[in-house]
C-alpha cells in the first residue's frame, strides 16, 4: 500500500473535507501540520512552496516504493481516493444523483468557502483595513447568502435523507460539515437553515467524520 502524507491544517475546512475522506475509507496516513497563522504563515514558506507552489493547504503526498506523487484541491485529492478505493462510494451510481452530489460538493467549495477563507479574511484586515467587526460581517453576508439557496435546495428535494444523498455520506456530506463547523467558529447563527444543522450534525456523529474534527488534529493545541 502506498504511503500517505496529508499536509494540512487543523482548522482549514478543506483539509478537515480531506481527513473525513481518508477516515471513511480507512486508510492510514501521516499528517504533517502546515501552521497557516504562526511566523506570518508556513505555507508560504520555501519548504512547503515546494511541495505546493500555491501555498495552499492540504496537499496530499503519495509514495509508491521510488514514486512520489503530490496532489492537491481537496476535491481532486477526494474523487481521486474515491477512484482508488470505491468503498465505501462518495458519488451515487447514477449520473443524474452524481451531478446532485457533486453541485452540492461544489457550491460549498467553489462558491461559499473561496471568498471566506483565512487569506481573504486576512487581506481584508491587513490590507483593506477592515475592522473585526466588518470582518465579521463580511464573512456572514457570504456564509448566510450561500446557506440561504443550500438550504432551499436541500428541503425541498426528496434525495435528502439522513445525509445530504440517501442514508449514506457522499462527496456534499464532506463539504458540509467542515463548512457548517466553520461558520460556528465564527458564531453566525444559524436557526434560518435547520436542514443544514441536521445534516451537518449527523453527519458529525459518524467517527470518521468527529475524528477529524479540527478540535482532535495534532496540531491543535499549537
Amino acid at each position: 500500500m502506498s504511503e500517505l502524507t496529508l499536509h494540512s491544517y487543523f482548522r482549514s475546512s478543506a483539509s478537515f473535507r480531506v481527513r473525513i475522506a481518508l477516515n471513511l475509507k480507512g486508510l492510514p496516513c501521516v499528517q504533517t501540520p502546515v501552521h497557516l497563522v504562526r511566523d506570518g504563515g508556513e505555507q508560504l514558506k520555501p519548504a512547503y512552496r515546494a511541495v505546493n507552489p500555491d501555498g495552499l493547504v492540504p496537499s496530499l503526498t503519495i509514495e509508491d516504493g521510488p514514486a512520489s506523487t503530490v496532489l492537491t484541491q481537496s476535491l481532486a485529492i477526494i474523487e481521486y481516493l474515491d477512484e482508488l478505493h470505491p468503498t465505501p462510494a462518495l458519488l451515487p451510481a447514477s449520473a443524474p444523483d452524481r451531478a446532485f452530489v457533486r453541485s452540492v460538493a461544489l457550491q460549498i467549495a467553489c462558491d461559499i468557502h473561496p471568498i471566506v477563507n483565512l487569506r481573504v479574511l486576512k487581506y481584508l484586515t491587513s490590507e483593506i483595513g477592515a475592522s473585526e467587526t466588518r470582518k465579521q460581517a463580511w464573512y456572514r453576508q457570504w456564509i448566510d447568502l450561500g446557506f440561504a439557496s443550500l438550504e432551499q435546495r436541500l428541503s425541498s428535494d426528496s434525495r435528502v435523507g439522513s445525509f445530504v444523498f440517501g442514508d449514506a455520506p457522499t462527496l456534499a456530506d464532506v463539504c458540509l460539515a467542515p463548512q457548517v463547523w466553520n461558520a460556528r467558529r465564527f458564531d453566525i447563527p444559524l436557526d434560518g437553515y435547520p436542514t443544514i444543522v441536521r445534516l451537518a450534525d449527523f453527519a458529525m456523529t459518524l467517527p470518521a467524520f468527529a475524528s477529524a474534527d479540527p478540535v482532535r488534529q495534532p496540531d491543535a493545541s499549537a
